[in-house]
């Protein structure tokens, strides 16, 4: 087992792996920019170690400064959580080369899943199905033109190296197609280094469903189900649940087969995901996330498993304790991406100074935040703010918790994604789990502008949390005064 790991990330994702590494009884490490000083998960840590400045080129991306600070104070493994370096082969290899233990897959795995068509490449050798179109980048816009007449419009030109929605672009008639190549190029390269384009059949209004993974060192794969993540703005995600209204046993079955195969046919070890597409009974591999991913919780809720614990665990050696038929999903998981957004315009960053903040409880309710009150929100880093989970026996239950949840949220100081969460919620088609990548295109009214009652109701609940907390500030006000007083009169009596 693992005594002392590194946690080099921050935000919720850091509190998490603080968390599991806490119930495990390993010590962790956390690490921290200028900006994050007072951090939750700074606080939460048994210790903390500042790498740098605000940005995150010259803090939580500066792999030398995490190594130096994991050896210097006794580390024996790195978590990179999920986004910054988690998906960088290169500080795999660091990790390894400089005696430590990286919590996630080996380098050779994320690179072989980190190329697309190299990825595509051995999905084909695996038998595992994948969108029709290219299975190497293309060396010029006219190599393009050509795979997309025999292909067919509409296409998708997709970065080889990429993620996140960059260097993507949907191509409709052959028109169009030198320009979204070169813009598209550009983006990649712009954002990964990397500008190589491949042509992929575009589907139109599939559902984005995710297979979670599990490996150990000692030769076992699983599968823990899917997840349904169509909900989308721009490939973002926004809304996570678990399992899919679409996905019944059989159809789970094959898809977790074909993640099993995806992951051994790169020796896969730790967690990951599969991403597939799936659009009228048929699925096609798209990508596999080489790290924990942040709907994680969905599958947690409805496995009983906890992915971070057996991260830590499989990293340390363990081998794992069940099989395939011993994996049981129970009830459903809704999760809600709380971000510091204005979803009425335009869902630009808002930023600011979190000066109150209530969180949901009650029974079925999980709250993975990375913000206290009192913390400044800033264009540093990514706005996700905090992830708001519910668990209930029936997708419809789970829904309606949802709801509850997202009433008792409150935070003020900043905008937030919660409101246009409340409202997809309550939108029918998605209640009816008719949903698909292409949901929010067809529901434009889920981001206009807010209605007068939901501005009013926000200014009384922020008004209302106000006042409580006013109360209770003069209440403790009160005790302190009380509890000096009586402090004087044992000490020399009343005079």
């Amino acid at each position: 087992m693992l005594t002392r790991v590194l946690v080099a990330n921050r935000g919720e994702i850091a509190l998490r792996v603080v968390r599991a590494c806490r119930e495990l009884g390993i010590e962790s490490v956390a690490v921290f920019s200028e900006a994050d000083r007072r951090a939750p998960h700074v606080q939460a840590a048994d210790r903390a170690v500042a790498v740098g400045p605000a940005p995150a080129a010259e803090s939580y991306l500066r792999s030398d400064r995490l190594i130096e600070a994991a050896l210097l104070h006794g580390c024996d493994a790195v978590h990179p959580g999920y986004g910054f370096l988690a998906e960088r082969a290169p500080f795999a290899r660091a990790v390894e080369e400089a005696g430590l233990v990286f919590v996630g897959p080996s380098p050779a795995a994320i690179d072989a899943m980190g190329d697309k068509t190299r990825a595509r490449q051995a999905m084909m050798a695996a038998g595992v199905p994948v969108v029709p179109g290219t299975a190497e980048s293309l060396s010029s816009p006219t190599e393009a033109e050509r795979v997309a007449a025999e292909v067919g419009y509409p296409v998708m030109l997709k970065a080889a190296a990429g993620g996140g929605g960059k260097g993507m672009r949907v191509v409709r008639d052959a028109s169009e197609l030198v320009s979204s190549y070169e813009s598209a190029s550009r983006e990649a390269e712009s954002a990964f280094g990397d500008g190589s384009i491949y042509v992929e059949k575009f589907l139109d209004g599939p559902r984005h469903i995710e297979i979670q993974v599990l490996a150990d060192s000692h030769g076992t794969f699983l599968h823990l189900g899917e997840r349904e993540c169509s909900i989308q703005r721009r490939h973002q995600k926004m809304i996570e649940e678990a399992p899919s209204p679409a996905i019944g046993p059989a159809l789970r079955a094959r898809m977790g087969e074909a993640a099993v195969a995806a992951a051994r046919a790169v020796q896969y070890r730790n967690a990951g995901t599969v991403e597939f597409l799936f659009q009228d009974g048929e699925f096609f591999f798209l990508e596999m996330n080489t790290r924990i991913q942040v709907e994680h919780p969905v599958t947690e809720l409805v496995t009983g498993l906890d992915l971070v614990q057996w991260q830590l665990r499989i990293a340390g050696g363990e081998p794992l304790d069940l099989t395939q038929d011993r994996v049981a999903w129970t009830g459903h998981a809704i999760e809600c991406r709380i971000t510091s957004e204005d979803p009425w315009n335009g869902f630009l960053p808002s930023v600011g100074r979190i000066e109150l903040l209530r969180v949901p409880t009650g029974p079925g309710v999980r709250w993975d935040g990375g913000i206290g009150e009192g913390d400044e929100v800033s264009l540093y880093y990514d706005p996700m703010l905090a992830k708001l989970i519910v668990h209930a026996p029936t997708r419809a239950e789970a829904i309606i918790r949802m709801t509850r949840a997202l009433d008792e949220l409150v935070v003020v100081g900043v905008e937030t994604s919660a409101p246009f969460h409340r409202r997809v919620l309550e939108e029918p088609e998605f209640r009816a789990g008719r949903i698909d990548i292409r949901y929010l295109e067809r529901h434009g009214e889920l981001l206009e502008q807010r209605h007068p009652d939901e501005t009013v109701r926000a200014a009384v609940l922020a008004a209302a949390m106000l006042a409580e907390e006013e109360r209770e500030r003069r209440s403790v006000q009160r005790i302190d005064r009380a509890s000096a007083a009586t402090s004087r009169w044992r000490d020399t009596g009343w005079r």
